[in-house]
């Protein structure tokens, strides 16, 4: 990048809630969720033309790797193209990103949820960031390691209706491995959470391995439709494994997980996620969501929909919502509903972390609707 783009992406903390004091929580005691993000990721979102998504490889609303010379190249064309937003905040955001960590900061931010990360970050300063921006919202980051390299960024390109496509740079990216897992880790604590990955299935694996040793509970998101479609024969080894507990797929994931017919049934798609997983999610946008668990099935409106801003960490900060119902033993619906509300509180702004404001919003919706409230006391 060069020294404009350079200036303009410059990687400053975003502003987020105050880091929440974990009610009713030993401090010492393991965090109840474990995310696994192997490399560190640092989002650079903003708002873009869709020209500049027909400029740049892959399919739009897709997620596709590509090298660190095409991130850069991706970045300077934002810097020289970026849409005024909404909200009137920087059109711009730089923070700390990765589904996984999204979801278990949400989990610690919005609901005071104990949380922690497994996984690695470079010495860099998009490492510093993710660090500083990732314990300020009280997340646990005593299992990452900082090796020597570079950390992952990801350009997170949102589109006028809120759509985002998203081009992750990992190759030159510091990263867990496998046999640097300790059983230590996982002791004593509740969930796991995983994005499904096949360049990663060693380490996947071996994270679940453990963590069922451990008597983990697993929970799985699918990562991106290309990844199902691309995949699809592993990640069904995956599910079959029976050491999956919790599926999230989003519709586009749900399709390809049936073959990738235009028309489809998400029923049908969470019935064959339902036959590995004892909960089983099917996302489906402004039409909300389907789940079921057992033999109960439920569907969900959405919630915040209509003002949508950015897609990005929507499925993510779901994924937080529908944890804490599972956490607090609330019913299949009502997990539902509080994931509805914590993904309808992200899209409100650009990228995938709350803003303040934004939470604000999604305790009046679970209060309006007699949801359990976090107990929170900042």
């Amino acid at each position: 990048m060069g020294a404009e783009a350079e200036h303009r992406m410059s990687p400053s903390p975003a502003p987020a809630p105050p880091p929440p004091t974990l009610v009713g929580t030993d401090a010492d005691a393991p965090p109840m969720v474990l995310g696994l993000q192997l490399s560190a990721l640092i989002d650079h979102v903003a708002r873009v033309d869709w020209s500049l998504l027909d400029r740049i490889p892959g399919d739009r609303g897709g997620s596709q790797q590509v090298c660190i010379e095409e991130l850069n190249h991706i970045l300077a064309e934002v810097n020289a193209q970026i849409l005024p937003c909404r909200d009137d905040l920087s059109p711009i955001r730089t923070i700390a990103g990765g589904s996984v960590a999204n979801t278990i900061r949400g989990l610690s931010a919005g609901f005071g949820i104990s949380t922690g990360i497994i996984g690695a970050c470079g010495d860099d300063s998009q490492g510093v960031l993710f660090v500083s921006n990732m314990s300020f919202s009280g997340v646990d980051l005593t299992r990452l390691r900082t090796k020597k390299g570079h950390t992952a960024q990801c350009a997170c390109l949102v589109d006028a209706s809120g759509n985002r496509t998203m081009r992750p740079c990992l190759s030159s990216a510091v990263k867990l491995q496998a046999n640097e897992f300790k059983k230590e880790d996982f002791k004593g604590s509740k969930w796991l959470v995983v994005r499904y990955a096949r360049q990663n299935m060693e380490q996947i694996l071996e994270a679940i391995r453990i963590a069922k040793q451990e008597g983990l509970s697993v929970s799985l998101d699918l990562a991106s439709f290309e990844m199902v479609r691309d995949y699809r024969t592993q990640l069904i080894d995956l599910l079959e494994t029976g050491n999956i507990d919790l599926c999230f797929a989003n519709e586009d994931e749900a399709r390809e997980l049936l073959g990738g017919e235009l028309t489809f049934d998400p029923e049908e798609a969470l019935a064959f996620l339902a036959k590995y997983c004892k909960w089983a999610v099917v996302t489906l946008a402004s039409k909300g969501c389907i789940a079921k668990h057992g033999k109960q099935v439920v569907q969900v409106a959405a919630t915040g929909e209509s003002n949508a801003v950015d897609a990005t960490g929507a499925g993510d900060l779901f994924a937080s919502g529908f944890l804490y119902g599972l956490v607090k033993g609330l019913p299949l619906e009502e997990c539902c509903k509080v994931g509805a509300c914590s993904g309808g509180s992200v899209v409100r702004a650009l990228g995938g972390e709350v803003r303040p404001e934004n939470w604000q919003w999604m305790y009046k919706q679970m209060n309006a609707s007699g949801l359990l409230l976090p107990d929170l006391k900042n």
